[in-house]
């Protein structure tokens, strides 16, 4: 998600502001502290016209 968002040139604020939460959220989801809902997660892919498939991918590592 963070270098969608850089590439697209949207900063972490103005994500926040399009999907209703602050700008630490946003923080936390690209560092893996906090995973977001499907609410939340549709809501961003939505910010990006994309897929949730496109914005989250799940790796190796999340399933240990």
């Amino acid at each position: 998600m963070k270098v969608r968002r850089a590439n697209e040139n949207i900063t972490q604020a103005e994500l926040a502001a399009g999907v209703g939460v602050s700008r630490q959220m946003i923080n936390s989801i690209e560092i893996g502290k906090y995973v977001p809902s499907t609410l939340l997660a549709l809501k961003i892919a939505s910010v990006f016209g994309a897929s949730l498939d496109d914005i989250f991918k799940l790796e190796e590592s999340d399933w240990q």
